[in-house]
């Protein structure tokens, strides 16, 4: 069912499902140029990196728990996958602000941009939103997280490097229960291939949108095209456990470059 217009938030063109509650220490931006992102790896940047990541898992924790409110005939099987989801992002936010604490940093910190929630959640079938939330994005995070689990032991915080190993680990089940979902569902109904065609059409048109002009400065004040560009290479093996084919892979680049885009690193 199409979303209600009173649901809805317009963004640089882009319709995308207004802000989840927030509490009154967040202040809520709605693109890039609105966070703080300097890459100089100094307190306040770490700070920044993990009230990210933060706010990343509540919306992860966000967008399951309303897909099982969007979609209550879904397949028990499936609710019972997204339910366990919820948990686990929960389980994974809670880390994370045991991190920041460590580090002397705060929710409300830094501003906030609510990203994955306002297009996954803009998408009105639940096969368009595994598509893009769990075979898209979180399993574009598994190849982040090997990243800074590598960043963070580089660092000599092993503490933080555990918790980025063990939220990767429980990142490949929710890429694997929607990969083998979706999988089943084209093979029942054809139609559901076209859903997620555009769901991923959806996501480009979303992507090329937020995509910073040239010479946009970020909250930091730091132009978008002097931040340091850090090529993640893509996470064959975990893909492999959560499902993705020798297909699927060779259809990925070799690396993905990772920008400060709205709601990673």
């Amino acid at each position: 069912m199409p979303l209600d217009p009173s649901e809805t938030i317009q963004v640089r063109g882009g319709t995308l499902r207004r802000d989840p509650a927030r509490e009154p220490c967040f202040a809520i931006g709605h693109h890039e140029t609105e966070v703080r992102s300097s890459r100089d790896y100094s307190p306040a940047a770490v700070r920044s990196m993990l009230h990210r990541e933060y706010n990343n898992e509540v919306q992860n924790a966000e967008v399951s728990a309303q897909s099982l409110v969007d979609f209550p005939d879904s397949p028990w099987d499936l609710r019972m996958e997204q339910a366990r989801q919820c948990w686990d992002e929960a389980r994974h936010a809670a880390l994370i602000s045991r991190q920041l604490s460590a580090h002397g940093g705060s929710k409300g910190e830094f501003p906030i941009v609510n990203y994955d929630w306002g297009v996954a959640c803009a998408l009105d079938s639940f096969p368009a939103r595994l598509a893009v939330q769990n075979r898209t994005v979180e399993a574009g995070e598994m190849d982040l997280l090997r990243r800074l689990r590598e960043v963070w032991e580089a660092a000599g915080d092993l503490e933080t490097a555990a918790v980025m190993d063990g939220i990767l680990a429980d990142e490949i089940q929710h890429v694997r229960y929607a990969n083998q979902w979706l999988k089943q569902a084209v093979r029942d109904n054809p139609r559901v291939l076209l859903q997620i065609a555009t769901a991923i059409s959806f996501l480009r048109e979303v992507t090329t949108a937020f995509t910073p002009a040239p010479g946009e400065r970020n909250g930091a004040g730091v132009e978008f095209a002097a931040l340091d560009r850090t090529t993640i290479t893509v996470n064959e093996d975990d893909r492999r456990l959560a499902g993705f084919s020798d297909d699927d892979l060779a259809c990925l680049s070799d690396a993905t470059t990772v920008a400060a885009g709205p709601g990673r690193t």
